[in-house]
């Protein structure tokens, strides 16, 4: 909460198969005291379950510390086959003549697939290609030239391989705007066959973990205040400064500082209370993000 008694601070949501994002939001923001705002900071598909990191009210302002943060997800593929969006939600097309890999060629392939890479996007995604959205251009039936985007992998690993169904699953470890579809789609090209998602799961964003995330049907307007976090924690990753109590008023007046000599954005606070996000321009320190009141 903050002074004002209104909402703010993050909500971890474990999002179920089936639905959109976006209407996992709306089921949260109907148990929302009137005119809160709510956002999510990292999109999944509908096929995609797991962690959706929500926030709510001022903490809102924090979104660009999320958004950027790396993630970890569970995955499943099938192997010997493709789909026009890479998963099984879209158009899957057998390939009758395509060699399923062995688990040791399999799991040899995963280390060229991780570090610093270039990936195209999918044509199902929500990238924009001169000012429209991919998928838009996709349900058309239209094939659009992407440009690779650089992406990081930090651990992709095989955790099992079933070569008679031609099944795996993975474990993966990614920076942020990495299409994990992709990623699968382009590891089976490699070996001469296709392949595409029939599970995703994301497990985590950087410090916040799916475990004990609720699901939004658990949720009730006198239960969900009990899972919203501080949204100290929600930046909890950046580092921290510590200002006194006088210097309180001009930090929350969105006032300049002197530099405090960090690299980068820093959490500002005063007697364990966020105050603001600050970066030190030059000699002086000037607030990104101020989240209390003058």
């Amino acid at each position: 909460m903050n002074p004002s008694g209104t909402l703010s601070g993050a909500l971890l949501l474990d999002k179920p198969t089936g639905i959109t994002s976006a209407r996992a939001v709306g089921r949260i923001k109907r148990l929302l005291p009137k005119g809160t705002k709510i956002g999510h900071t990292g999109t999944l598909d509908p096929l995609a379950s797991g962690l959706l990191v929500l926030l709510l009210g001022r903490a809102t302002r924090l979104s660009r510390y999320v958004m950027g943060l790396d993630k970890s997800y569970a995955a499943t593929a099938t192997f010997g086959a493709v789909s026009d969006t890479l998963d099984a939600d879209g158009s899957v097309t057998p390939l009758p003549d395509a060699p399923n890999p062995t688990e040791a060629a399999l799991r040899a392939a995963t280390a060229d697939f991780t570090g610093n890479l270039l990936q195209v996007p999918p044509m199902a995604s929500a990238v924009k290609v001169a000012g429209e959205r991919l998928y838009k251009a996709h349900r058309r039936g239209e094939e659009v030239e992407r440009e690779a985007r650089p992406i990081t992998v930090h651990a992709l690993d095989l955790l099992s391989y079933d070569e008679e169904q031609a099944t795996a699953t993975f474990r993966i470890h990614c920076g942020s705007g990495t299409y994990v579809r992709s990623l699968i789609s382009d590891l089976a090209i490699s070996l001469g066959t296709g392949a595409y998602l029939t599970a995703l799961r994301r497990t985590s964003v950087n410090h916040f973990s799916v475990e004990g995330a609720p699901l939004a049907e658990d949720l009730s307007t006198d239960s969900l205040h009990r899972y919203v976090i501080h949204p100290r924690t929600v930046v909890g990753h950046l580092p921290s400064v510590e200002v006194a109590t006088q210097e309180r008023f001009s930090v929350c007046n969105g006032r300049k500082m002197g530099a405090f000599g960090l690299s980068g954005p820093y959490r500002v606070e005063c007697a364990g209370e966020l105050l603001a996000v600050h970066r030190d321009d030059g000699e002086f320190s000037r607030a990104e993000v101020v989240l209390c009141g003058g």
